[in-house]
């Protein structure tokens, strides 16, 4: 790999919601233009000529990098390849990579989630689009920190486990359990994000019954965390729980999660739909079908979620 004869300069964050960003194009100009956008959005920026730069940037400095702001197209490595890539390094597979295409198909975006592709923005890139998914990947950066956290708070032994039941009804508590959990399988750091996004959907989806459409009005305002405390409180939702259970069976371990909710249209959220590439959330239940679990269903309401992980190596030939 050629060795990038550009210095990184250390990013410096300057209140705790501000992202460092590797900003990755062969077009100069676009690199300058969203420097600039991001400088109003109170974040920082790297920039990078193509793949092949970003990942030799990105091995010097893995921890001087919150997100990655990708081209699809340009010379020497394109965007999805150097997303594989980064894949291939433990330090770099959880890096939250945004992709910035001039037309995604859905064929491209399926294959850019299972690469490990977490947004996708069109090109021109809108301004407020652009920030709408900053302040989600700052919300999805601050929530895998404080999975890890808890993470590395447990110890080992959950091979042991055969089948385990739980109860709980707050968003802490489903972070807690998520990184708890997640050590039952057998990657649990592949495991973690999307077993988190489930139990989380769990309470303000199910339980509390927070729509998509207000979500996105929420976000928008900064109102989330307030309105999921206002209805932790309401006499309708007060007394909900979720339902977990844990389970070996199958030559796997499947994960059983239920609300007392009345369920949503799930079939809509397993794919990522162009239409809603550049909303501020929607994108975790396709994620953890395609990156952390073998296989996810939903009953036919979509108050219960099943997810499983194979323990059973592939024959080497």
């Amino acid at each position: 790999m050629q060795k990038s004869s550009e210095n990184i300069v250390p990013f410096m964050k300057k209140r705790a919601d501000s992202l460092r960003i590797l900003v990755v194009d062969d077009d100069e100009l676009q690199r300058d233009l969203m420097g600039e956008h991001i400088a109003r959005f109170g974040h920082s920026m790297l920039p990078a000529r193509n793949g092949e730069h970003a990942l030799a940037l990105l091995q010097k400095n893995p921890a001087d990098i919150d997100v990655v702001l990708m081209d699809f197209r340009m010379p020497v490595m394109d965007g999805l390849s150097a997303v594989r890539r980064m894949k291939e390094y433990p330090e770099l597979r959880n890096t939250p990579v945004v992709m910035v295409s001039g037309a995604a198909s859905q064929q491209e975006m399926q294959e850019g989630l299972e690469a490990g592709v977490l947004y996708y923005l069109s090109k021109p890139v809108d301004e407020n689009i652009l920030r709408s998914v900053l302040i989600a990947v700052a919300r999805d950066v601050q929530q895998s920190s404080l999975l890890n956290e808890g993470f590395k708070r447990h110890k080992s032994g959950f091979s042991l486990i055969q089948t385990c039941k739980f109860k709980f009804s707050t968003m802490e508590e489903a972070e807690c359990l998520a990184s708890f959990a997640a050590q039952c399988f057998p990657d649990p750091r592949r495991v973690l994000p999307g077993l988190g996004e489930l139990l989380i959907n769990a309470v303000e989806h199910g339980n509390l019954e927070i729509g998509y459409d207000r979500k996105t009005h929420l976000l928008n305002e900064d109102l989330w965390h307030a309105e999921i405390r206002k209805r932790q409180d309401m006499e309708d939702y007060k007394d909900r729980v979720v339902d977990v259970a844990l389970t070996h069976k199958d030559e796997g371990i499947y994960v059983i999660i239920t609300d007392q909710g009345r369920g949503f249209e799930w079939k809509r959220y397993l794919m990522i739909d162009p239409a809603r590439a550049g909303d501020n959330h929607g994108r975790g239940i396709a994620q953890a079908r395609a990156m952390s679990f073998d296989r996810l269903s939903f009953n036919e309401t979509g108050n219960q979620a099943v997810g499983f992980v194979g323990t059973q190596k592939p024959l080497e030939w």
